[in-house]
């Protein structure tokens, strides 16, 4: 494959070995820039094994400085739960027509949230949310009680997170346009929390490769040590 003539040309900008955080967030914005604003995304090599259920990263979190955009959230809730929900930002709120509308075909929203009352109805759409990776659940933090909390959250871009059949992570934490400061520091938080919820039947090293990359950028290797 014949690689563009930009991308030639920030290869030649990788740095050689790992590097700090502040490097990394340099050697990002010293590349050739781009038409659009791009996605900054943290990708981390994990030594976890995918297949145990308890060594399973999934969850969210709100990074100090959000993530550049904001998200389309849809709450599923009723009564005075609904009202707060719309009033906080939702786009849809809703119950069994909710239910129906994404049923027929409606998938316009970003994130999916509801109350733990909810799941019941909300369980029907498992075989469309759940390729998208929209269904609400616990251990993503988008099945709560504080309906209008999560729905700001969210609408702010806070970050679901989940490991693939890998052991990786990739988690978005901003974009080139950021400050390297703010950028910095969105990388910082998502290291800590990944450190924090580190499972206890993991052995060896947990977190074998970390590394920086832009939507139209090489990877720059961190030394996360």
């Amino acid at each position: 494959m014949k690689l563009c003539k930009r991308h030639q040309e920030n290869l030649q900008k990788v740095p050689k070995t790992k590097v700090s955080l502040s490097e990394a967030v340099a050697a990002l914005k010293a590349f050739k820039e781009t038409k659009f604003d791009q996605t900054v995304e943290l990708v981390l090599h994990l030594g976890i094994d995918p297949r145990q259920a308890d060594q399973a990263l999934r969850g969210s979190i709100s990074l100090p400085h959000g993530i550049g955009r904001s998200r389309k959230v849809v709450a599923f809730c009723e009564g005075e739960d609904a009202a707060k929900a719309k009033e906080a930002g939702a786009v849809e709120v809703g119950a069994d027509d909710l239910v129906k509308k994404i049923n027929d075909g409606w998938t316009d929203f970003d994130v999916a949230i509801a109350t733990p009352q909810m799941m019941k109805i909300v369980s029907k759409l498992g075989r469309v949310l759940g390729p998208q990776g929209k269904m609400p659940s616990p251990k993503a933090g988008t099945v709560v009680t504080d309906i209008p909390k999560a729905v700001r959250e969210y609408a702010a871009g806070k970050v679901e997170y989940r490991n693939d059949d890998g052991g990786n992570l990739h988690v978005p934490v901003g974009k080139m346009s950021f400050d390297a400061k703010k950028l910095a520091e969105n990388v910082e938080a998502m290291l800590a929390h990944v450190r924090k919820i580190r499972p206890a039947t993991t052995k060896g090293a947990y977190i074998k490769k970390a590394c920086l990359v832009a939507t139209m950028t090489p990877a720059v290797l961190l030394d996360v040590q």
